[in-house]
């Protein structure tokens, strides 16, 4: 599995991963304060596609540009972070308020196996060595996790019927 394929089957786990959270985070997001800042359903939908996208945007650039070291480190920071979320928040999440965080499912059944295997053939075929993997993982999820607020925000402006709950 190369650049080739490693795309669509990225694209493809990331897009259930986010429907999943599309779908119940919000009003989950109402009961578990501690874990997530409410959030409406046009703020956070808004916030979503717009990670989906940036994620549909890193595997069609490594796609299409496989020499380029800035489009493979995004790629593979997008897989380490898709990685890590599945873990952090949603299985401790899920553990600690003992009750389903939306995510955890598809993080654990989807993005961790199939992140973790596009990440074990670029190691295999001497395209990726661990710094560049942590390295790529803890920028890429340090910019994830600062965008997310912003695109509530602009969500909250733009979207035609947010309101506040």
């Amino acid at each position: 599995m190369g650049p080739d394929a490693s795309g669509p089957f990225f694209c493809f786990a990331i897009t259930l991963h986010n429907l999943e959270e599309a779908l119940w985070l919000p009003k989950w997001s109402q009961e578990a304060s501690k874990f997530q800042k409410s959030v409406s359903p046009d703020e956070f939908h808004f916030a979503v596609i717009v990670i989906t996208a940036l994620a549909y945007l890193s595997a069609f650039c490594y796609l299409y540009l496989p020499q380029s070291d800035l489009a493979k480190w995004v790629f593979v920071g997008f897989l380490g972070s898709m990685i890590l979320n599945a873990v952090f928040p949603h299985l401790i999440a899920t553990i600690l308020l003992k009750k389903y965080a939306p995510r955890l499912v598809t993080g654990l059944l989807l993005n961790v196996p199939i992140n973790s295997l596009i990440l074990l053939h670029m190691f295999e075929n001497d395209l990726l060595v661990w710094k560049e993997l942590l390295f790529a993982t803890i920028v890429v999820g340090i910019i994830l996790l600062a965008l997310i607020p912003l695109l509530f925000k602009t969500g909250k402006k733009i979207t035609p019927f947010s309101y506040t709950p």
